[in-house]
């Protein structure tokens, strides 16, 4: 039978970031990430409410379905506490969270997952991505519109559309429920993580044989080395067969401080704001998930292609024709030049450099002098044979000139 064997928790603020808005849990068999945006006070306070509400799921259950149930109450009930934080604290009004939870009982794992932080799965070496970003972004990779390899770099990737918070009453979470055998590695992250970090890196340092505390610590570490521009938060989830485990549950990130509202928060990070000022973020926000929405933000994606189409082609054509004019006025150039060289048996003026384009002559025979090239001196003959370089068409008459008296 699997059973967790060990698990870790890591959590960092980043390299640009002020405080901490991630909350991250490695329980007995509850793991939770959540990512918090928006709000006066942070999403520091939307992820720990969150996962200090669902960590409360962390129980026995009679089977996988029973702890799926249980996930989603917990995040619906974590909503509902985020409802009433606005509802007392006017200055948190737009925060949210999003939550990736796991929960392993015995051969099964339960998920809930909302947002854009995420789940993955290890097996046999190959790792996986379980959950799907809420995200527009992601609409538009599942649509087609854009690639994977876009949607890394797409204006839009912060805009998710799916968040717990002060929005709705009953946001829409995805449940699951999958089968683990022992020797899986689970790994959930916030985007801190996905968005520095490439899917070949995570793999690497999940199959190199570190415990989970390493593993955690290590991937952390390399989201630091890419410029960690957001918070980071890592939880590793080994599943074995039964053995007896020496890990306690561990809370990491905003959850593992106490709850801070209105003046306090101001009081303990006077220098948020000024810092996001002085360090320019990619702010993660929540928009609606509406078909209106969907459809606008669509719009102006493909108004946005359109433009960045148009400025390529303008600038293609720039391109083209600067290399064109270059093209023009180097040949015009070539045809002020003359030199003194061998047409046939005879020795001829020519217009242009002695230098070939490829395929293009830059040269061509200007005058045929009809002077015999075998009556000339050897050491003459030798340079005409070289060319002799004219800086105009009266320069190279003297030069013939010059050679025709040296065979009287």
């Amino acid at each position: 039978m699997a059973t967790v064997i060990h698990s870790a928790a890591a959590s960092d603020v980043g390299r640009v970031r002020s405080n901490n808005q991630d909350s991250g849990y490695a329980g007995h068999n509850l793991f939770v990430v959540a990512d918090g945006m928006g709000g006066h006070a942070g999403g520091d306070v939307a992820s720990s409410i969150a996962v200090k509400r669902i960590i409360e799921a962390d129980t026995d259950y009679a089977s996988a379905a029973d702890a799926e149930f249980a996930l989603q109450a917990a995040l619906i009930g974590a909503n509902a506490q985020l409802a009433e934080a606005v509802f007392e604290h006017a200055e948190l009004t737009g925060m949210g969270t999003t939550v990736s939870a796991l929960f392993v009982l015995n051969d099964e794992v339960a998920i809930a997952h909302i947002g854009d932080s995420r789940i993955y799965l290890l097996r046999d070496g190959e790792l996986s991505q379980i959950t799907i970003d809420h995200t527009f972004v992601q609409r538009l990779v599942d649509s087609g519109r854009i690639t994977e390899q876009e949607a890394m770099v797409h204006p839009r990737r912060s805009v998710l559309m799916r968040v717990l918070g002060d929005v709705d009453s009953s946001p829409e979470i995805d449940t699951s429920i999958l089968a683990t055998i022992p020797g899986d590695r689970w790994l959930l992250c916030s985007d801190g993580l996905t968005g520095v970090v490439s899917h070949s890196a995570m793999a690497t340092a999940l199959t190199s044989g570190l415990s989970a505390a390493d593993v955690a610590d290590r991937l952390v570490k390399e989201s630091l080395d890419g410029g960690a521009p957001d918070n980071v938060t890592v939880v590793i989830v080994d599943v074995g067969v039964a053995a007896e485990r020496d890990d306690t549950p561990t809370v990491v990130g905003s959850a593992a401080a106490p709850l801070a509202f209105g003046e306090e928060v101001a009081r303990q990070r006077p220098l948020r704001i000024p810092a996001l000022r002085l360090h320019p973020v990619r702010e993660t926000h929540f928009e609606p998930d509406s078909q209106d929405y969907l459809s606008e933000l669509i719009e102006e994606d493909a108004r946005r292609a359109r433009r960045r189409k148009v400025t390529w082609l303008v600038a293609v054509v720039l391109l083209v024709l600067a290399i064109a004019s270059t093209a023009v006025l180097g040949y015009q150039w070539t045809q002020t030049r003359y030199f003194v060289g061998v047409e046939g048996s005879t020795v001829a003026i020519y217009q242009g450099i002695q230098q070939d384009l490829g395929p293009i002559k830059l040269s061509s025979v200007y005058k045929d002098t009809d002077l015999e090239l075998s009556i000339l001196r050897v050491y003459d003959r030798q340079q005409v044979e070289k060319t002799i370089s004219a800086s105009s068409i009266a320069e190279a008459e003297r030069i013939v000139e010059r050679l025709y008296n040296a065979t009287q």
